[in-house]
């Protein structure tokens, strides 16, 4: 059993992360971050729920980029083969849940 304060969470660089369990290989990881991440494809799904803060997820639908604002609460869901990169406004927490080694 844990019990895990995420608004406590600050590491010492942006997108490390806590790693909060792993199931058969599917992996749930805090993270927290003040700086974009990198354009990237996983090699399977991946659940992006934001804690607190507030991102900028671009994403590519049909070579279109497009992008959404997420707020606390809210979750993007990348389906396999999605190009995505998440942009955080302020710094942020975000909960990640994709196969275990996704980028």
């Amino acid at each position: 059993m844990k019990i895990i304060r995420g608004k406590q969470f600050r590491p010492n660089r942006s997108w490390d992360a806590m790693d909060i369990a792993n199931m058969k290989g599917v992996t749930t990881r805090l993270h927290w971050t003040d700086t974009p991440y990198k354009w990237h494809i996983n090699d399977g799904e991946e659940v992006f729920v934001v804690i607190d803060g507030e991102v900028e997820m671009k994403y590519k639908e049909n070579n279109l980029e497009k992008s959404t604002i997420l707020y606390p609460g809210d979750i993007f869901f990348a389906s396999k083969g999605t190009e995505h990169v998440a942009h955080p406004s302020t710094p942020s927490r975000v909960l990640v849940i994709e196969h275990e080694g996704s980028l």
